[in-house]
């Protein structure tokens, strides 16, 4: 099939990464991947849950939400209740990044990370997990500089990327039209060392081999190494700016 802005099969949608951009929080990242655009805050507050008092240990969290103009027409804002949805992919966001960090290194504190999707095409929840990584990173620099962290918590680099079979092509980061239309849909979470931390897959009509599974894994790994450099650029290259 051919693809939007004729991009080859193992091609990532452009990625940016807009630093700072709500500075109320310590970190916070507008993360555009194609048209899906997540504005990823993370906001360091005194307190843990009350199931981890006298841990020694801090703790991380995360919400998600689809904002209204999200989506054509309008969809409807999570108030009291979040969708099923809604609570997997936050859920999942708030697993990824716990494996990137060492709770011990911001003890009493909670990290609530939050991610609120401006516009959808495909890959909101990668997009959340990707971006959300950078906010965490630049949320332990100001604690840091805060001096309060007791040492760096950052173990690794995490990113997530979409993977799919579209009329027969393995296709890596697929966005809403290729995700509609995907016979297998797959989201790969992984490490900058090619460790994996989730991997969600679903055959859309027939079952799939596991030579497809394989090649659809690699092809995800790959993405995850790719879009690893560049969250890691994208910080060295303000850090280059500034100094």
């Amino acid at each position: 099939m051919a693809r939007q802005e004729g991009r080859n099969c193992d091609q990532l949608r452009p990625i940016s990464f807009h630093r700072n951009y709500a500075r109320n929080s310590e970190g916070s990242v507008l993360v555009e991947i194609g048209n899906t655009r997540v504005i990823c805050t993370a906001s360091a507050v005194s307190g843990v849950p009350r199931w981890m008092r006298d841990s020694g240990k801090g703790w991380m969290t995360a919400e998600y939400a689809m904002l209204p103009g999200s989506v054509a027409g309008r969809k409807r804002r999570e108030t009291t209740h979040k969708d099923g949805r809604s609570v997997e992919i936050q859920r999942l966001i708030g697993r990824a990044l716990r494996a990137a960090v060492d709770l011990e290194g911001f003890p009493g504190t909670t990290l609530h990370v939050d991610c609120d999707v401006l516009q959808a095409d495909g890959g909101t929840r990668c997009a959340s997990i990707t971006g959300a990584m950078v906010a965490i990173h630049d949320a332990f620099q100001a604690m840091a500089n805060a001096e309060k962290i007791s040492h760096w918590p950052l173990r690794d680099w995490i990113a997530a990327v979409s993977v799919g079979v579209v009329n027969g092509e393995i296709l890596l980061d697929l966005d809403y039209e290729e995700d509609f239309a995907a016979q297998v849909d797959m989201n790969i979470v992984a490490t900058s060392k090619g460790q994996l931390i989730e991997v969600q897959g679903a055959a859309e009509g027939s079952p799939f081999n596991r030579e497809i599974f394989d090649q659809l894994l690699d092809l995800g790994l790959a993405g995850c190494a790719q879009i690893g450099e560049m969250q890691q650029k994208a910080v060295l290259d303000v850090q280059a700016a500034q100094s």
